[in-house]
């Protein structure tokens, strides 16, 4: 009788052991994805391909997994000191934003697509600055970094990821250069007033040129003229001004009064 109880006993905890591992390999079947993931199936080493999102089974032991994020990654790159195209020693820092379009090749075509894409980023920085030239990268840095975000993206394509934006950030110069961009900049503002200076002084000269030679054209005009010379020296109070009278007016007043006489 007891050995039958311990047999029975035996049994019933080999059973328990049997369901407890039944219950192990059902919930390492049973999958959830999130929606911004996918889980890469892999069957005995080689590729299934890539589910999700939600609920669904894989085979336990012979079904591995891996989750791939496809939400956008925002990639800092860290400050690169580089040499311009006009030997300019430049330190830049920028930011890259990326995602995972293909979450297979993510991760069968690379070991971390996150290390990898870092590493094109930063040695892409460095070679557009070296071809391009100090001015671009503080005036056209739309352009660059359109160039660098081409770059990046094309390299990182066959691994499944897709580069949105590349943006510079900071460029640091050297105190001699600042102090040099500042003395070159103070002499463009010189340089633009005494242009706009001359341009005045020659309208200006142009204008009274052209006066000139309308009130050739005109005595009347260069009589007006004179007459508002002295109303404008009129308003000061402590002024005495001399009138000259022309020998023709005088002439007029004097064939008056020697008419007047002959009618005598």
């Amino acid at each position: 009788m007891e050995q039958i109880l311990a047999a029975l006993g035996g049994l019933g905890f080999s059973a328990l052991i049997v369901v407890i591992v039944l219950i192990m390999l059902l919930s390492s079947a049973i999958k959830i994805v999130q929606e911004y993931e996918r889980g890469v199936i892999f069957r005995l080493g080689r590729l299934v391909g890539a589910k999700g999102p939600g609920l669904f089974f894989i085979i336990p032991i012979v079904d591995r997994m891996v989750k791939v994020d496809l939400r956008v990654v925002t990639l800092d790159i860290p400050s690169q000191e580089a040499i311009t195209k006009d030997n300019v020693t430049v330190t830049v820092n920028a930011v890259a934003y990326f995602r995972v379009v293909d979450p297979s090749d993510a991760i069968v075509q690379v070991e971390d697509y996150m290390k990898a894409t870092w590493q094109i980023a930063q040695t892409t920085l460095r070679s557009v600055l070296g071809q391009s030239e100090l001015d671009e990268l503080l005036v056209n840095r739309e352009m660059i970094n359109l160039k660098l975000q081409q770059i990046i993206d094309e390299q990182t394509e066959p691994w499944g990821i897709k580069v949105s934006i590349v943006e510079v950030k900071d460029v640091e110069l050297a105190e001699s250069m600042k102090r040099a961009m500042a003395a070159q900049a103070e002499a463009e503002r010189v340089k633009r007033a005494k242009i706009i200076h001359a341009e005045g002084e020659y309208s200006a000269a142009q204008r009274l040129t052209d006066a000139a030679a309308t009130m050739s054209k005109q005595p009347a005009a260069i009589q007006l003229r004179y007459l508002q010379t002295l109303g404008d020296i009129a308003t000061e109070k402590n002024s005495t001004i001399i009138f000259p009278v022309p020998i023709e007016f005088m002439k007029a007043f004097g064939n008056f009064f020697g008419r007047q006489e002959e009618a005598e």
